[in-house]
């Protein structure tokens, strides 16, 4: 386990499992292990049926910016035929039994966006910051945003977050769908755990056959993520990727 990710049962809030991204000083970018860690808590959360909901967090200000460029870079050259950390963890969100919420205040890049349209509830603040740059690294869409962003926000505004790189900000997203409801910085958590606690409150099967009945099958979510894999996978290996993320580093 990484202290980078905190796993939580709040006393207040019960029911509710927190996975908490806690990594500020380097705005919460995700490693290998922390990608471990949260796929763990979601095995936890399927196999508990005490845990009745989900909830992702961040730190003030910052959500998550992404996935750690070290990690990238060091797979790029390493070679390995194995999918990436992150890869099971998106397949572990997709497939993940249990309503999940998550409370966005500032940054949420690449992956800090993606995971939230695998969640049923997303709350943000005004300042928050949606952005997917792929492109720019030489990358391409993951986690099935490739498929599900269109259907919540459009092919315009998908293909304005996903490919043109354009950020959204609290209130864009919320115009675009891809939340539920921005409030002020200061209550992001405790609205996104009020939130997750009323859920874990209602009657469990219900609960469960009423979400699955509005998510849909998850056979489209999981054959998207394996067909966008084998091109981030191609993409995270080649030369341009490579040369993106070394200019990263070099910042």
């Amino acid at each position: 386990m990484t202290d980078h990710i905190l796993i939580e049962r709040p006393q207040m809030a019960p029911g509710v499992l927190v996975i908490r991204f806690n990594r500020p000083e380097k705005k919460n970018a995700i490693t290998s292990a922390m990608y471990q860690t949260m796929t763990a808590a979601l095995s936890e959360a399927n196999a508990d049926p005490t845990i009745r909901a989900v909830a992702f967090l961040g730190t003030e200000g910052c959500f998550s910016a992404g996935n750690d460029m070290g990690d990238f870079l060091t797979y790029a050259m390493s070679g390995s035929k194995e999918p990436p950390a992150g890869a099971i963890f998106i397949k572990a969100l997709a497939l993940c039994k249990k309503p999940m919420v998550s409370g966005v205040d500032g940054l949420a890049i690449g992956i800090g966006t993606t995971l939230n349209m695998h969640c049923d509830m997303t709350v943000a603040s005004a300042r928050s910051l949606f952005k997917t740059p792929f492109v720019d690294l030489a990358l391409v869409p993951e986690a099935a945003s490739s498929l599900i962003a269109p259907k919540i926000m459009g092919h315009q505004r998908a293909f304005a977050m996903l490919v043109a790189g354009q950020g959204f900000s609290g209130e864009a997203a919320l115009a675009a769908g891809l939340v539920w409801k921005v409030v002020a910085p200061d209550v992001v958590e405790a609205e996104t755990l009020a939130l997750a606690t009323t859920l874990a409150a209602k009657p469990p099967q219900a609960l469960k056959i009423a979400r699955e009945l509005v998510r849909g099958p998850r056979e489209e979510v999981l054959a998207r993520i394996d067909e966008e894999l084998v091109h981030f996978t191609a993409q995270l290996k080649s030369p341009e990727a490579r040369a993106a993320f070394e200019a990263f580093m070099k910042r």
